[in-house]
């Protein structure tokens, strides 16, 4: 057999559940961030002063997202890309294909990056990762010993920029405010082209913030290799020995003033004590229903942008601007439910969900089988 016919998707039988789970979980996170500050509002609002809120609900709410969820969630989701990435590369230990199978995997998630950001939503996260993921791949080829190194500075010189941030990274107040304005006007009332040529105009902006975290992906996509090449993402013993320090920990740094440095602790914290509930059998049938979600994450992910979209821009329903924070994340809420039955129900007669399926094909340069219970191509 030819080392290249290993070159292939994982089986689902081969899949771990419980990072699956995990990304199912931290989706919700990421979810209800998004539709909350980049979708119902824009994401510069917040860089003009704390939003003035008459609902005590929403006043509870906001403070269960600021400080119990907000960047933990997109720390998590980073940690998962950079573990993914690791577990393919191991996977594909074999293969003689096997750098040029990841660039290319990585080149597509990219192309796929900067459609979602240019036609659909400026708040993508695709562009960052796949190009972090540029950075980190080289790694994967050093011992261990190397890559915890470089997540550490990484991570060190991003809670750096904290106090000392770059001169000229953060546009002006004055800026920000003009944009604001500009997007409280375009998004709730503009038709799509308005909508397009403005979520160009603000790709600047936009790009001044993925800058101000980008070693901080780098870092988290590290520890998120180190965790599966130490063997800590089965070890369950191990995960709660981690987990609970952790989040004691990660909530004191916080309530402490070290926000930033509270939240990637937190973080890890949060993604040791899911995986090891995970692990257990109860807590399968406990978390269960994450895992569909999970797997199917991009299209997932993508998706929501789509329906959100057209939820609060002004060529679908322009609730933009419209909405408090409860009823935005009760929107968001219904959203993640619909997908959490959808996806249990496509995965039960596909293997993939749509977008992962033509992600794969694209990656291995060969139409991979939709249905369950068909080979892959190779």
């Amino acid at each position: 057999m030819r080392s290249d016919s290993l070159a292939a998707p994982t089986p689902s039988s081969d899949r771990i559940d419980a990072i699956d789970v995990l990304r199912g979980i931290a989706l919700f996170g990421v979810m209800a961030i998004n539709v909350v500050m980049e979708f119902r509002v824009s994401i510069f609002d917040q860089f003009l002063g704390p939003e003035t809120l008459a609902s005590p609900i929403d006043r509870a709410v906001e403070m269960i997202l600021t400080q119990a969820i907000e960047l933990k969630a997109f720390a998590l989701f980073s940690l998962l890309f950079g573990a993914g990435l690791a577990i393919q590369f191991d996977r594909l230990a074999k293969s003689g294909r096997r750098t040029a199978l990841l660039l290319r995997r990585l080149a597509v998630l990219l192309g796929f990056g900067i459609i979602h950001l240019c036609l659909i939503w400026n708040g993508d996260i695709l562009t960052e990762y796949a190009l972090a993921g540029f950075i980190m791949l080289p790694l994967l080829f050093g011992p261990r010993w190397l890559i915890a190194l470089v997540a550490l500075v990484s991570l060190a010189l991003y809670l750096v920029m904290q106090d000392f941030p770059p001169e000229g990274l953060f546009p002006s107040r004055a800026v920000i405010w003009r944009d604001v304005t500009d997007a409280n006007r375009i998004y709730a009332t503009g038709g799509f082209l308005d909508v397009l040529a403005f979520r160009l105009r603000e790709l600047p902006l936009v790009a001044s913030l993925h800058a101000f975290v980008f070693l901080r992906t780098i870092g988290l996509f590290l520890l998120g290799a180190l965790a599966w090449r130490s063997g800590l993402v089965q070890n369950t013993r191990g995960l709660f020995v981690i987990a609970f320090p952790a989040i004691t920990l990660g909530a004191a740094l916080l309530y402490g003033g070290m926000e930033p440095l509270g939240t990637i602790v937190l973080a890890l914290g949060y993604g040791a004590a899911i995986l090891g509930i995970a692990n257990f059998a109860r807590g399968k049938r406990l978390l269960g229903w994450a895992a569909p979600l999970g797997r199917m994450a991009f299209t997932n992910y993508v998706a929501q942008s789509i329906v959100f979209g057209w939820i609060f821009y002004g060529y679908g329903l322009g609730l933009f601007g419209r909405l408090g924070i409860t009823e935005a994340v009760a929107i968001g809420i219904a959203v993640y439910i619909a997908q959490v039955l959808f996806s249990a129900w496509w995965l039960r007669r596909y293997r993939y969900g749509p977008l992962e399926w033509l992600w794969r094909s694209l990656m291995y340069g060969a139409r991979q089988p939709m249905a369950v219970g068909k080979a892959a191509a190779v």
